[in-house]
């Protein structure tokens, strides 16, 4: 069976700092018209960061569009055109403070396929070692220590619904 679909035209609505929205109308296998709206996104990474075997390194801040703070394992947005590598280093550096000796590519995610095309890269972050955060302008940020136990229980209970984490915690740790 063809699952493929054609773009038979692109549509900007909306360009902004950090995405931009396409309409894009469609014609699916079977040769039906339809459309797709887009959200286009540089990406991301994100950090599992491992002070040692059973300390995680987590960050605590206010998420706008939930209205929540948030627990989280440090992440950040790409430039477009960065590597993800070099923003790993970037954002641990900035969000906690820590700078890794050792670094696992813990490969990628599409956040949200169905609207989206966002791709997160995850890493293992170890061997920590802390030089001091300095946090994006505008960012208030507190980077949290939590024994693994703490992390699993908190993933457990609902305390971290954050899905990225909730990913780089599953690919890192099992």
């Amino acid at each position: 069976m063809n699952f493929e679909e054609t773009t038979l035209k692109s549509e900007c609505v909306y360009d902004g700092k950090v995405i931009t929205v396409e309409k894009d109308d469609i014609e699916i296998a079977t040769g039906k018209k339809s459309f797709r709206e887009v959200v286009r996104h540089p990406g991301g990474v994100v950090i599992l960061a491992m002070k040692d075997l059973q300390t995680i390194i987590l960050v605590r801040q206010f998420r706008y569009p939930i209205k929540k703070v948030v627990l989280e394992l440090p992440a950040g947005k790409l430039e477009r055109g960065e590597d993800p590598d070099l923003a790993a280093k970037r954002e641990l550096e900035e969000e906690t403070g820590y700078k890794a000796e050792k670094w696992t590519s813990l490969g990628y995610i599409n956040t949200t396929p169905g609207f989206c095309d966002e791709k997160l890269y995850l890493y293992k972050a170890e061997n920590l070692y802390f030089v001091g955060e300095h946090p994006d302008e505008g960012e208030i940020i507190r980077a949290v220590e939590v024994s693994f136990s703490e992390l699993m229980l908190k993933i457990k209970n609902g305390e971290i619904n954050d899905a990225k984490t909730l990913c780089a915690v599953l690919r890192g740790l099992y």
